[in-house]
């Protein structure tokens, strides 16, 4: 099969957004502890007890903002029993009942994203916290003054932090707010009110409100009627199953028939986007309120021996793959979708890195954000991608650049492509392929590069066109100067 993509008369137009590239880092497992925080007086590498090696990791590709403390977790999370010397410990009973110690809080949470680069998104507690308990934190966070301030300089740091995006609720229709879509907005439209700017010389707070249950248009709709006018972003969460939500596969080890069911399912983002964009625009035509997809990727089997509350996962080729038809889903969306955090970023469904005491692996997906970095902020000319079509993309313009994204999402046949360009193009600056024989491989503590980044070169450019064949399971990224 060869595809032709003619961008010969496209312009670029609506800008993608480097939050579609956002990650997502919960209290779940080891994301955090041993993950993310080791402690100060670790014997493995770190900046004030978070890991040098996964900071590093990170920096590299660029992670524009980073959601924490949930999910989930940020339900029974309480902000003052993670600050200070004196912690109280937190019983999670989110996840698997494990102990929380709270060392890793709020002033360890903006040193990260400090660190790696990110900008900040905070989930605040609406189904066991406060107003006031929030409007503290929020005080604790940005305020140059006050009370909250004072505590925050007595805790090592006098400034404020920067917060740009606050989530008002997860996911309250849930087993943790079990709320009605009538309900949630009124209580949202009270919450909100308190979500103050502290600093005048700050960018103002992005409220998120809580969005719907995966298809439940319903909620949108009638979210989107009562309280759109008092938000800035609608999260929505859709997580990529093999089968049933009892019946997840495993991440290694699979049918190839779970390769289609997988990628069936992660291809539903297009239609839910769409779906509940329309009810969006009912009510708000000119998409200012964003569409945030801030939980998505593979929810597979724990890997075998380990705690099923964890959520550890080994991360394939498959994963790479999916990965890079849920970017090129959003660039397509990219006038509604706003921001989007995979989940989740260390060691938990479908993660950047896997850690292992002092030994850390970069996984597939990892390389997919390696290589989509070139798309944050870039003009988009044209994103692509269809139920029935082996092939999605995106193609951008930046810095006098076209910047090409491919993938071949079918695990046995290869296929090309040739791209029509408005003019005379040249040779490719950066050009780079990941692929795997196997359907299932992965990289491991044992063999840390099974899967990695590879130089491309089976193209040809001919005057204005690009001639690509694409392996099967393979994604490709071009950057190719005018």
């Amino acid at each position: 099969m060869t595809k032709i993509i003619d961008i010969q008369d496209k312009k670029a137009g609506t800008k993608l957004s480097k939050y579609l590239q956002g990650q997502f880092s919960e209290h779940l497992g080891t994301g955090i502890y041993g993950g993310i925080w080791v402690g100060k007086d670790s014997e493995i590498e770190n900046v004030r007890g978070i890991r040098k090696d996964v900071v590093d990791a990170l920096k590299e590709i660029k992670v524009p903002v980073l959601r924490w403390p949930g999910g989930w977790f940020s339900d029974i999370y309480h902000w003052k029993d993670g600050i200070g010397e004196n912690r109280r410990p937190l019983f999670n009973t989110s996840w698997g009942g494990s102990l929380e110690s709270n060392e890793f809080g709020t002033n360890e949470y903006f040193d990260l994203c400090e660190q790696i680069g990110a900008e900040s998104y905070l989930n605040v507690n609406m189904s066991s916290g406060t107003i006031h308990e929030m409007t503290d934190w929020l005080e604790y966070i940005t305020a140059p003054v006050g009370p909250m301030a004072e505590l925050r300089a007595k805790n090592g740091h006098e400034k404020p932090w920067k917060l740009r995006f606050v989530g008002v609720g997860n996911e309250e229709w849930g087993e943790d707010g079990q709320m009605t879509p009538e309900f949630y907005s009124d209580l949202y439209r009270l919450w909100q009110c308190f979500v103050r700017q502290y600093d005048a010389d700050q960018k103002p707070l992005f409220k998120v409100g809580c969005g719907p249950n995966i298809d439940d248009f319903n909620w949108t709709n009638v979210v989107m009627e009562k309280a759109s006018q008092f938000m800035d972003g609608l999260s929505l969460h859709h997580y990529g199953l093999t089968d049933l939500w009892d019946k997840k596969g495993y991440a290694t080890g699979f049918e190839p028939k779970e390769w289609d069911s997988l990628l069936y399912s992660i291809r539903k983002m297009d239609y839910f986007i769409h779906e509940h964009g329309l009810r969006m625009a009912h009510w708000d035509p000119d998409h200012r309120v964003k569409l945030i997809v801030d939980e998505w990727g593979d929810w597979l089997h724990n890997d075998p021996g380990t705690n099923p509350a964890h959520l550890r996962q080994q991360n394939t080729i498959r994963d790479a793959v999916m990965a890079a038809t849920t970017l090129n889903i959003f660039a397509k969306h990219a006038d509604l979708v706003g921001m989007a955090n995979i989940a989740q970023t260390v060691n938990v469904l479908q993660s950047m890195i896997l850690t292992d005491g002092k030994h850390m692996i970069l996984t597939p997906t990892y390389y997919v954000f390696d290589m989509y970095k070139y798309h944050q902020d870039a003009d988009l000319i044209e994103a692509y991608s269809d139920n029935g079509d082996p092939i999605n993309y995106t193609i951008s313009e930046k810095d006098g650049n076209y910047i090409v994204s491919v993938c071949n999402t079918d695990k046995e046949q290869s296929n090309n492509v040739t791209i029509k360009f408005a003019g005379k193009v040249n040779k490719p600056s950066y050009s780079k392929v990941l692929h795997a024989d196997e359907i299932d491989a992965c990289n491991t503590f044992d063999d840390p590069e099974h899967v990695k980044l590879a130089e491309y070169q089976d193209y040809q450019i001919k005057d204005n066109s690009l001639e690509a064949a694409l392996k099967d399971k393979s994604i490709v990224t071009m950057i190719i100067p005018k």
